[in-house]
């Protein structure tokens, strides 16, 4: 097995490799991932039965933590979308705050329903309401824009149950109840930095330059829609309930898990109903029930649309677990730990780092989270330093810097008709403005001792 300095050389080697082969040969991810993992094996001269077994364990045992999560989550989103639970959040949202906080309803709507529904997926849905906001309000087009993406984003990448935030829960083994407390404290205030005053900015930018004279009005969408369908919508209440109602359980499970003395005959049943995998499972049961009246499609169909868009999410997320066990079996992870130390640079900064420059060098942010994660997540123990920040700063870092190698830019682009100037104003810039903001906050809440959940 190779020992020193080297390690260092084939890591950034294996990273390369990895970005070269998802940019520039267009390989899908789940293969790139699998082929760098054998590669940085035979690099590092581990024996052939070792890589192997490693990719098996590292994958197995990446999916046994978050696989029912990611699964169950995928589902709830898909309920979400078929009853059209989340155009009523979103109606609700506008109509409590009103026209004249659009940016601040645009945010927040795009926040919560991206929490269980794919952030592109959310965003396609919403486009129609932003044309009807631009309408009525007369705001550029860019500015609304920036409010819906970037509130998307945050939660896609800082929130469980997207597959983003749930693998780097499981390869850091972390708390899910305390890792979704700080999610939400870090990302809440860092979106609307980014949604309501950016976008403020960039609204009043527009304005004084004439730009958004650049985008005539459209009736119809690219996708042949005239407007948002809000016939015989879920009330926003039923809505909102049905999304939160198993975040709800994981946060009382875990609170009352630090609050409750050993021995309390209470405490296993919050620990149950708390638990990742069985609050998802009822809260896809509650949606399957309170929203019954508002599906076009059997619970069957529903469960196989969600599915399908399923596989590869699995497929990459245990490839990423692989990746990173062959890289810790190595000696890598170590080393590189070591390396840091001796330079006195902190995991946080590193994890925040690392998938940052994996987010806009590859553009998936899954695969950053997932990447990073593994590699970090075994090393993290062996020191003092919070396990929940870590993964936090990971999170964080797939946030900004999105640019045309991400599907999602072009997802943005095509579908708001904003020309790639102002996508990257509003997604790249926006996006990124989010993810520093976030990783602020994480490093003063490291500053903060005795906080409850974080070690």
């Amino acid at each position: 097995m190779v020992t020193g300095p080297m390690l260092l050389v084939i890591f950034v080697v294996s990273i390369a490799l990895l970005l070269l082969a998802i940019i520039k040969f267009k390989v899908n991810p789940f293969l790139a991932l699998m082929g760098v993992s054998i590669l940085t094996g035979l690099g590092v001269r581990m024996p052939l039965p070792d890589i192997a077994g490693n990719i098996s364990t590292g994958f197995g045992n990446t999916l046994r933590g978050v696989g029912i999560v990611i699964g169950l989550g995928i589902i709830l989103g898909q309920i979400l979308a078929e009853s059209k639970a989340i155009n009523a959040i979103a109606s609700g949202m506008l109509k409590k705050v009103g026209h004249a906080r659009a940016n601040l309803a645009l945010t927040m709507s795009g926040w919560l329903i991206s929490i269980p529904v794919f952030q592109d997926a959310a965003f396609v849905i919403f486009m129609p309401l932003v044309r009807q906001i631009r309408k009525a309000t007369k705001k550029p087009l860019v500015s609304l824009v920036a409010s819906l993406g970037v509130g998307t984003i945050a939660a896609h990448s800082l929130v469980i149950p997207t597959p983003g935030p749930v693998a780097v829960a499981g390869n850091m083994n972390l708390n899910i109840g305390a890792f979704l407390l700080y999610s939400i404290i870090v990302s809440l205030p860092a979106t609307l930095i980014g949604g309501v005053l950016y976008a403020k900015y960039l609204e009043k930018q527009t304005i004084k330059s004439g730009a958004d004279k650049d985008y005539p009005d459209m009736d119809v969408a690219s996708d042949g829609e005239v407007e948002m369908d809000t016939s015989k919508l879920p009330s926003m209440a039923l809505s909102l309930f049905v999304l939160l109602f198993p975040l709800v359980l994981i946060l009382v499970g875990s609170i009352m898990a630090l609050v409750l003395p050993d021995g309390n005959s209470l405490k296993p049943i919050f620990a149950f109903f708390g638990d990742k995998n069985i609050a998802l499972f009822l809260g896809v049961i509650v949606g399957f029930i309170a929203l019954k009246d508002y599906f076009t499609k059997s619970t069957n169909e529903i469960i196989m649309e969600a599915t399908q868009s399923a596989g590869l999410i699995f497929l990459i997320t245990g490839a990423g677990g692989g990746f990173g066990t062959v890289i810790n079996a190595s000696g890598i992870g170590q080393y590189l730990v070591d390396t840091l130390t001796a330079f006195n640079i902190s995991l946080i900064v590193l994890g925040f780092v690392l998938s940052q420059v994996l987010r806009s060098a590859q553009g998936s942010t899954t695969v950053a989270l997932v990447t990073t994660s593994s590699i970090l997540g075994p090393l993290v123990a062996a020191t003092s330093v919070s396990p929940v920040l870590v993964g936090l700063a990971i999170c964080a870092g797939g946030i900004g810097m999105s640019l045309p190698n991400d599907s999602g830019f072009w997802v943005l682009s095509n579908y708001s008709g904003l020309n790639v100037k102002d996508t990257i104003k509003a997604w790249t810039v926006g996006g990124t403005i989010v993810g520093l903001s976030a990783f602020a906050i994480i490093l003063v809440l490291s500053l903060i001792p005795g906080l409850p959940g974080l070690y």
